[in-house]
């Protein structure tokens, strides 16, 4: 038995229960999913979906249908612009943790409790939140993407601050000791350690830098490219992260004699020569300065620093100097006030130097106010 409407159509099919079918804008026929108990509901639907065409929100239900693994794996070749440690950085985190849940599911089908679920069995068996929040950004990302591309009406990923990293708090180090690591380390990588505190770099943009990258007259260093290490992959030098990460900095005065007499000893020769190279002369790994770095740390009685903690030493101890918001973003080659931000908080010391200096200003007004009072307010005051 089948009914006639102004919109689609209904039939009641041999189980008793209803089936709706409608006519979409891909000029295709599109049955309901699922059939109904009553031909009320089956009309209901179908008011539902004309709806949806006649403003504009109507999805082709077939749209979907694509497995997250296609559509996931397409989204990242889309982007071209990717630098090749980010494309690597998706890839792991796709295979091990996004596809073996979501890969053969259809995009479509992928909803809210279905995120919630993946995420809570992630932190519980044992992966680091770190890790989950980078997983979960990219889940998003890709999901938002398909809203986009009309596959889906919305986002089902909507857990607040589930993309949030929550890192540890890293080491900072003293003054004392950065120089007391670098003169505990091979001579080779003394000058290494302090540019990478007092100039604020990364470990790629250390290595990468040549002899036409420093002007020792001057006193400045520029960085303009990055060495890029991805396991499995040759090395290679690269732009830095973002256009911001090229930048010219002063090197400190109390730094330049170590950069002289390590450029003389150990830089290669010719204005391409790389400054830091390996005890070989070879370009210098990672992997190789490592021995070197847990030596000077076990020497130096320092314990759980890493290599990218000089630079965040010397991004604290150029915002304890004063350095301003623009100042900082400068010098760590951030196009984003965020990772500048975090070294604007304050640090104890940073408030003992605000009190002392505040003390300082009241006794000098004092004093001066104390100059213009008048002999009975003197008399008074003894």
């Amino acid at each position: 038995m089948a009914g006639k409407r102004r919109f689609g159509r209904v039939r009641q099919l041999p189980s008793g229960r209803w089936q709706a079918r409608y006519h979409g804008p891909d000029q295709m026929d599109h049955p309901a999913p699922t059939t109904f108990a009553t031909k009320t509901d089956a009309n209901r639907w179908l008011s539902l979906k004309e709806a949806e065409i006649v403003s504009g929100d109507w999805l082709n239900p077939d749209a979907g249908q694509v497995s997250f693994k296609d559509y996931a794996e397409a989204w990242v070749n889309e982007r071209p612009d990717l630098r090749l440690t980010t494309v690597t950085r998706y890839d792991v985190l796709l295979r091990k943790h996004l596809v073996p849940t979501f890969g053969k599911s259809e995009v479509g089908k992928i909803l809210d409790p279905h995120v919630r679920r993946w995420r809570k069995q992630l932190l519980d068996s044992g992966i680091g939140p770190v890790t989950v929040a980078k997983a979960y950004r990219l889940l998003k990302a890709i999901f938002n993407t398909a809203v986009q591309d009309g596959l889906i009406k919305r986002n089902p990923c909507n857990i607040k601050g589930a993309g949030s990293e929550h890192s540890p708090e890293r080491p900072v180090l003293d003054i004392k000791e950065v120089f007391t690591l670098a003169d505990a380390i091979d001579e080779r990588f003394r000058a290494l350690v302090l540019l990478a505190t007092f100039a604020n770099l990364r470990w790629g943009e250390a290595v990468a830098l040549r002899r036409k990258d420093l002007d020792l007259k001057a006193g400045t260093v520029r960085v303009e490219r990055t060495l890029v290490e991805v396991s499995g992959r040759p090395f290679h030098f690269g732009p830095p992260k973002t256009e911001a990460g090229v930048r010219t900095l002063p090197i400190p005065a109390i730094v330049l004699p170590h950069m002289r007499e390590h450029v003389r000893k150990f830089a290669e020769d010719g204005p391409d020569g790389l400054i830091f190279v390996g005890e070989k002369g070879a370009l210098l790994r990672r992997a190789n300065f490592r021995r070197n770095w847990l030596r000077a740390l076990d020497r130096a009685g320092l314990k759980d620093i890493r290599f990218h903690d000089l630079r965040h030493t010397g991004n604290t101890l150029a915002a304890i100097a004063g350095a301003t918001l623009p100042e900082l973003k400068e010098r760590m080659g951030h196009s984003s006030d965020r990772a500048a931000m975090i070294y604007l908080h304050a640090t104890d010391d940073r408030h003992r130097e605000i009190a002392d200096l505040l003390s300082t200003m009241a006794k000098t007004a004092l004093r001066k106010a104390g100059k213009k009072r008048s002999g009975t307010q003197r008399a008074r005051g003894r």
